[in-house]
């Protein structure tokens, strides 16, 4: 059986398992402030076009999310998410738990829009009893969306300007930042995220690393002790030295942007295979993954040699499915896979 029910599903790049064999007989600091985090941080640092952007390694992506709204937000305040952030439906209440409402509205498919965003903010600035209600004061978005869909230059330029108008901070998810920037249809650079966020986190556990993200602050108020919220989120790795070893690696040599920018690649491979079979899309995504609408007896057939995430049941019989290809993704598996969508019913 061939997986692409994530992007996940194996360990890490050969050249990060090197890079840990090669340095595993050296003793280093801990908690972070070790010299492969700050060389890492100096690559990274390479594609923001900001030499004062502040960079911490951490865990995961729900590890990141909740501990950054945590340590911008005060307790009267909350975020701005679409519907189908993934803090809203895949985080266990996580940002909740510290005490901070999530304000979900609408997207399309799956991205917010400047227009939504206004609106909700607008509430609490005409409001007349402002202390009965939360203060919108982050937006909350992903790059690419839960739906693999990316926002365009203009469309993060017109959601920078609303939060400029109503003073919200822009955090940004970049669990699958690299696969949002290797799409061909992709018209913004790493420079160009941290433009406009006043936090983005760049993801390694999804894009080549074994674990770990590396989270850039760009507002000086973010900055702020957040250390201190790292270890009071339990969130700070004692052999950090880990996280940076495995960032100095994907950044060196432009390497996080290669293998992403081949996941991509691939799943447009699947994407042209399934629009010759003229089966229809739940969303048109450029990037790694894909939403196919499939018939009962389609999914059985590709499922005898696949596994895919499966996502809702229509009211039409027809079911959506994800592909999801990754850093790891093999051009065999992929002509596999586009062999067997040609032979569907």
């Amino acid at each position: 059986m061939i997986r692409w029910n994530n992007d996940y599903n194996r360990g890490a790049h050969p050249a990060i398992l090197q890079a840990m064999a090669e340095t595993n007989g050296n003793s280093y600091p801990g908690y972070g402030l070790d010299e492969w985090c700050e060389r890492a941080s100096a690559e990274i640092k390479k594609y923001l076009n900001n030499d004062h952007a502040e960079i911490h390694f951490m865990l995961s992506g729900t590890q990141v999310n909740y501990t950054v709204i945590a340590a911008a937000l005060r307790p009267y305040q909350g975020v701005i998410s679409a519907s189908t952030g993934h803090i809203n439906v895949h985080e266990t209440g996580a940002v909740e738990n510290t005490g901070h409402r999530i304000h979900a509205v609408p997207g399309k498919d799956g991205k917010l829009t400047a227009e939504k965003i206004a609106a909700e903010a607008e509430k609490y600035r005409s409001s007349d009893i402002q202390e009965h209600i939360t203060q919108p004061k982050m937006v909350f978005l992903s790059f690419p969306s839960e739906y693999g869909t990316i926002y365009s230059r203009q469309e993060l330029q017109d959601i920078r300007n609303v939060c400029d108008t109503y003073g919200l901070y822009l955090y940004i998810d970049g669990a699958r930042m690299g696969y949002g920037l290797g799409s061909d249809t992709c018209d913004v650079t790493l420079a160009d995220i941290a433009g406009f966020a006043d936090a983005f986190y760049i993801g390694g556990t999804k894009c080549g690393a074994l674990f770990g993200e590396a989270v850039v602050l760009l507002h000086e108020d973010l900055k702020d002790h957040f250390r201190s919220y790292i270890k009071q989120n339990g969130a700070m790795l004692a052999k950090g030295w880990l996280l940076g070893l495995q960032f100095h690696t994907l950044f060196k040599d432009g390497l996080y942007f290669e293998i992403t920018r081949h996941a991509s690649q691939a799943a447009m491979k699947i994407r042209a295979a399934f629009e010759a079979r003229q089966i229809p899309f739940y969303f048109e995504s450029s990037t790694n993954q894909q939403f196919v609408i499939l018939t009962d007896s389609q999914m059985e057939q590709i499922g005898k040699n696949h596994i895919f995430e499966y996502e809702q049941k229509l009211d039409s019989g027809q079911h959506v499915v994800r592909f999801c290809t990754s850093w790891s993704t093999r051009d065999e598996d992929v002509d596999v896979l586009v062999s067997d969508i040609q032979g569907l019913p």
